[in-house]
């Protein structure tokens, strides 16, 4: 089993918080869907073997292509690697590039999954964040979505927005909940350097919002959901009926996937690889023939902190199991010395052999992640 991420770098505005490699300049769009092809071919035995479980088209904003250009990347996938019959198929998409007619031909190409980049229902917050769409676009967007027969709709949002107030995200996920969603991905605003919104922090244009109030959006963020039924699988996650993204959840499981596209990442549980972050030096790489990647081969240090990673923002959490079968003793040393203080202070839980996080070990994950990774003493 494994997954097909292809990144569509092509945005048509780039929003304030977005530190994702994209473009506005959609003059290289055709040469970009030649050389990805192109790509495809060079690559198709990476995965032989496999059976393609997910694939999942991001970006930037693949919703930009027009239908029947997704309809040709999709059918050379299948082409050349053994996609499952059954495969979640995802596309990222803005809401204003969502037409009745446009998703009817997403639905007849195979797309079986959408994820609307919602981020807020509030005209304000979207505006600060330079999106170029407007809450009627937003709504009118996954009433689109169900009425083409998508049943399953993911939405993302972002919290901790600069001056953003309990109230006005309790509306937030009071219309998430009201528009029967399947999934919803809910994001902490991160300050990337060199996104706008890093630069007016630097300047004093913004200031963040309080620790105390983004934990309390969080709180907020996780009582309704469940309340409303869905589960809350990964730390930004939550899903109904057991629609998680399957494709996500691969990542986490560290299964095998292939990453095509500009900036793309890939992972084959011994090395991972990652494109070049510019469209133009792919295309010319690609045309001439010459190496257009980096990639690193991972020590069993690297494998341990991947799995730390990945599995400690989950809801099935670390099993101490499978460290003590598949890491020298030093590591298993290491997690279990770390990981008591956040088991002693309550952020961390131990139960049926499994470490997972609680509420309040959510929010400071990076904190207690950065503890329980393995660094060699220099």
């Amino acid at each position: 089993m494994a997954g097909i991420y292809i990144h569509i770098p092509f945005c048509k505005t780039k929003c304030h918080y977005c530190d994702f490699y994209k473009s506005t300049d959609f003059s290289g769009k055709i040469d970009f869907l030649s050389a990805l092809k192109k790509e495809i071919d060079q690559r198709k035995n990476e995965l032989k073997g496999h059976k393609i479980e997910t694939i999942y088209l991001g970006g930037g904003t693949p919703s930009v292509l027009k239908a029947s250009e997704l309809k040709k990347i999709i059918e050379h996938l299948k082409a050349q690697f053994d996609v499952s019959t059954d495969a979640e198929t995802t596309l990222e998409a803005n809401p204003d590039d969502l037409t009745y007619d446009f998703l009817l031909e997403l639905r007849k190409t195979g797309f079986n999954r959408i994820s609307i980049g919602i981020q807020s229902f509030l005209n304000d917050d979207l505006k600060r964040m330079n999106r170029r769409h407007h809450s009627s676009d937003a709504i009118g967007s996954i009433t689109l979505a169900k009425t083409a027969g998508f049943d399953n709709i993911s939405i993302d949002l972002i919290y901790g927005l600069p001056n953003q107030t309990i109230e006005a995200w309790q509306k937030n996920l009071q219309q998430a909940i009201e528009l029967n969603v399947q999934h919803i991905s809910a994001y902490h605003l991160t300050y990337h350097r060199g996104t706008v919104f890093y630069n007016y922090l630097q300047t004093g244009k913004i200031k963040e919002i309080p620790d105390e109030r983004s934990l309390e959006q969080f709180k907020i963020l996780k009582e309704l959901l469940e309340k409303d039924g869905f589960e809350h699988y990964e730390i930004s996650n939550f899903a109904k009926m057991g629609l998680y993204s399957r494709h996500n959840k691969s990542y986490w499981q560290r299964k095998s996937y292939l990453g095509l596209g500009p900036s793309a990442h890939s992972f084959d549980q011994k090395k991972r690889r990652w494109n070049v972050s510019n469209v133009n030096e792919y295309l010319k790489a690609i045309d001439k023939g010459k190496k257009y990647w980096e990639e690193e081969f991972l020590l069993e240090q690297d494998q341990y902190n991947d799995y730390i990673i990945t599995t400690l923002r989950t809801m099935w959490g670390i099993s101490l199991n499978y460290l003590q079968d598949n890491f020298h003793n030093k590591y298993v040393n290491h997690f279990e010395r770390e990981v008591q203080p956040f088991v002693k202070s309550g952020h961390i839980q131990f139960k049926n052999e499994n470490y997972t996080l609680i509420t309040e070990g959510l929010f400071i994950s990076d904190k207690i992640m950065e503890n329980l990774l393995f660094v060699d003493d220099l």
